[in-house]
């Protein structure tokens, strides 16, 4: 099945810094490819794989599971940890949950971590249907495109695979457990109008990791997938100058030092 238009993966060798972006779920990287461009455009090593089941059609996602895009991400890490001295990991929504599982499980293989309105639990009365549903019903609406910029479009499924959601609801419940094992510089980013994940999801992480360098953001102007809405460009600062503040060998200006 071929990749939907702008849904591919992309990767940049650069410098010594590398940072690996973790899309979101039903989504692709086309919801991170301006952000990774910014910081591959300052010298960085950056990668945006494309999870498993996802970018294509909802019928192929159906068929996979919280460890197939966990693993896809870890692969990607363990490739940037073999080219670079630092690796940063990334995330929007679902993404940022699968780097905070990169952070908790490498210890000292991943060196911060950038979460854009991450999620941590799947809410609602429908969350504890779901064992039973997803044997029923195979899908509900689609959850893409939560912008408020005008003419901003996210690349995503307009249908949620129930079996999918159950895994999600069981990866969020894993993470939770492991948030503890968190110690790494973080910056966190959300939004004020977030219509697909609630406030309390980033208050929930910032409660359980145990990094003592936190940093939260609040954008004001942008709704679920803020990468695409009016507060990318700060999101893309912010999160250079993070780098830049842990890695030293970006220089003042964000870009990699050439030796």
């Amino acid at each position: 099945m071929p990749v939907l238009p702008g849904a591919e993966p992309y990767r940049h060798d650069g410098g010594e810094v590398g940072v690996l972006f973790c899309h979101g779920f039903t989504g692709s990287p086309q919801s991170l490819r301006p952000w990774a461009e910014h910081h591959a455009a300052h010298g960085l090593s950056v990668s945006v794989p494309l999870l498993p089941g996802h970018g294509t059609r909802w019928e192929d996602m159906q068929v996979t599971g919280w460890q197939d895009w966990y693993a896809e991400v870890d692969r990607e890490l363990r490739l940037l940890r073999e080219r670079c001295s630092q690796v940063f990991v990334a995330g929007l929504s679902m993404g940022g949950t699968l780097a905070l599982r990169l952070a908790a499980r490498n210890g000292t293989g991943v060196d911060g971590v950038v979460i854009v309105n991450p999620a941590n639990k799947v809410h609602g009365l429908s969350a504890y249907a779901l064992p039973v549903a997803r044997h029923l019903v195979r899908t509900t609406r689609g959850i893409a495109s939560d912008i408020a910029k005008p003419g901003a479009a996210e690349t995503g499924y307009d249908r949620v695979p129930l079996h999918c959601a159950h895994s999600l609801r069981n990866f969020f419940r894993q993470v939770d457990k492991e948030l503890p094992q968190v110690t790494q510089p973080l910056l966190l980013l959300r939004s004020t109008r977030d219509h697909v994940v609630p406030a309390v999801d980033s208050a929930r992480i910032l409660s359980r990791v145990s990094s003592t360098d936190v940093t939260e953001v609040v954008l004001e102007q942008s709704y679920h997938v803020a990468t695409l809405d009016h507060d990318a460009d700060r999101i893309f600062e912010e999160s250079l100058a993070f780098v830049g503040r842990l890695a030293p060998s970006v220089g003042k200006e964000g870009t990699a030092a050439v030796g």
